[in-house]
């Protein structure tokens, strides 16, 4: 599931660097745009389907709700630090190969 969420969707890259937010600290909608530089339309996308992969987790349903990682994340961390890594190995071989 994890492989499909973060590689096998055109916004993988994105839920990656959502995910990597919330796991330093919890972050609400307009933090992690602020800090990604995304629309809050855009958040609010892709933290609906990291909601519902069971990705990260809420306390609150309302505005300015904190988000943070969801014990299954925690369990499963070292396999999204593989997709992590691979994507950003691709991302770099993909440039380099572009500026040949």
């Amino acid at each position: 599931m994890f492989w499909y969420i973060f590689a096998g969707m055109r916004g993988g890259p994105t839920r990656i660097r959502i995910v990597s937010l919330i796991l330093e600290r919890p972050y609400n909608m307009n933090q992690i745009g602020k800090d990604l530089g995304l629309d809050y339309k855009t958040v609010q996308h892709h933290i609906k389907v990291l909601l519902e992969n069971r990705v990260i987790n809420s306390e609150e349903k309302k505005y300015g709700t904190q988000y943070f990682p969801s014990v299954f994340l925690e369990q499963h961390i070292n396999i999204f630090k593989e997709i992590k890594d691979k994507l950003k190995e691709k991302t770099t071989i993909q440039r380099k190969e572009t500026e040949k």
